[in-house]
C-alpha cells in the first residue's frame, strides 16, 4: 500500500478542519506542525493522525487557546484540554440533569429519547431558556466530542436534524407579531457556510422578540440575498457563521453584501466564527450570543438604528 494512501490533500484538510490553507502553511512554518508529506507532484499530503490533531487545535484555538502554546503538545494532552473545555460548559441544568446525559443520548443514537428530553426542557424552561441553557451549550459539546473522535459525522448530523426538527415546530407555535412595529428579518448564510443549526436558533430568538422572520436557509448567493432583502422589504439581514469559512472569505463577503444592500437595511451577524470577534472593524453589527438578539431588536424598535 502506498505511504500516501492514508493522507489528505491541503484542500481536503481545509474542508475537514475549517482551518484555511494559509493558516496550515503558517503553522507548519512557525510552529513545526503540521508536518505534511509530499505527493508525486510535490503537493502537501497530510497523514490522518495529523488531521485529527488539527481538528483538536482548531477547537481549542476557537476556545481561546493560542496556537503557539499548544501546537507542539501531544495528541493525548490536546484531548484532555478539549475535554476540560467541554466540561467547563457542561453546567448542570436547573432540574439537576446535566448536559452530559443528553450527550450520551446522541452517542447511543437515541434520537427519539433526545427529542423527548428536549421537549421536557422546553416545557420547563421555555423556548428561550431551552436555546440558551440547553441547545447552545449542548451543540458545543457535540462539536467537541466529534473533534475528539468520540462521535462520527453521521451522529453529529443526527443530532442536528433532531434539534432542527424540534426547533421548527417550536418556531411555528410562536404567535405572529401584532402591529406594524416589528422588524422584518431576513436570515441566511453565505455560500461557503453550510451549517444551519445556528441560523435556526437565531430565527427562534428573533421570533420570540416579535420579529417577522423570513429564512432563506443556508448558502444563499450574495446577489440573491440583496434581491430577497428588497423583495421582502427586510429591515435587517441576519447571517450565521461557524468556523468553516476562512477569515478573508467572511470579511470579503460581508463587505460585498453591505455594499449591495440599501443603507437603511441593517446587517447583523453572529456565531462562533473567530473572524467576527477579532479586533478588525466589520461592516455589520455583531451579536455576541443568542441573548443579545432581544436587546438588539428592542433597540431597533426604540429607534436606536
Amino acid at each position: 500500500m502506498s505511504r500516501l494512501a492514508d493522507t489528505l490533500s491541503i484542500a481536503a484538510v481545509e474542508r475537514d478542519t475549517g482551518l484555511p490553507k494559509d493558516t496550515l502553511r503558517v503553522w507548519e512554518r512557525r510552529y513545526g506542525f503540521p508536518q505534511p508529506r509530499r505527493d508525486a507532484q510535490g503537493e502537501r499530503a497530510y497523514p490522518l493522525a495529523q488531521v485529527e490533531k488539527l481538528r483538536l487545535l482548531k477547537r481549542l484555538v476557537d476556545s481561546g487557546h493560542r496556537p503557539g502554546q499548544i501546537a507542539a503538545l501531544p495528541l493525548e494532552r490536546l484531548r484532555r484540554l478539549a475535554s476540560a473545555c467541554a466540561a467547563a460548559q457542561a453546567e448542570p441544568l436547573a432540574d439537576g440533569e446535566d448536559l452530559g446525559a443528553l450527550l450520551a443520548l446522541v452517542r447511543f443514537h437515541q434520537a427519539e429519547e433526545l427529542r423527548r428530553a428536549l421537549a421536557q426542557h422546553l416545557l420547563r424552561l421555555g423556548l428561550a431558556g431551552l436555546l440558551q441553557r440547553v441547545i447552545a451549550p449542548l451543540t458545543v459539546l457535540v462539536g467537541e466530542a466529534w473533534s475528539r473522535g468520540e462521535l462520527q459525522v453521521y451522529e453529529e448530523h443526527l443530532f442536528s436534524e433532531t434539534v432542527q426538527s424540534m426547533l421548527r415546530q417550536a418556531i411555528g407555535s410562536v404567535p405572529a407579531p401584532a402591529g406594524d412595529g416589528a422588524p422584518r428579518v431576513l436570515l441566511t448564510t453565505l455560500p461557503r457556510e453550510p451549517h444551519g443549526l445556528g441560523l435556526l436558533m437565531a430565527e427562534a430568538m428573533f421570533a420570540l422578540t416579535g420579529a417577522r422572520c423570513i429564512s432563506l436557509g443556508v448558502q444563499t448567493p450574495l446577489a440573491d440575498i440583496a434581491r430577497a432583502a428588497a423583495a421582502q422589504r427586510a429591515d435587517i439581514v441576519a447571517l450565521s457563521f461557524t468556523g468553516v469559512m476562512a477569515a478573508r472569505q467572511v470579511l470579503d463577503g460581508l463587505a460585498e453584501l453591505r455594499a449591495a444592500l440599501p443603507a437603511r437595511v441593517q446587517l447583523w451577524v453572529g456565531g462562533s466564527c473567530p473572524a467576527l470577534h477579532g479586533r478588525r472593524a466589520l461592516p455589520a453589527r455583531v451579536l455576541a450570543s443568542l441573548a443579545a438578539i432581544g436587546p438588539a431588536v428592542q433597540a431597533w424598535q426604540g429607534g436606536a438604528r
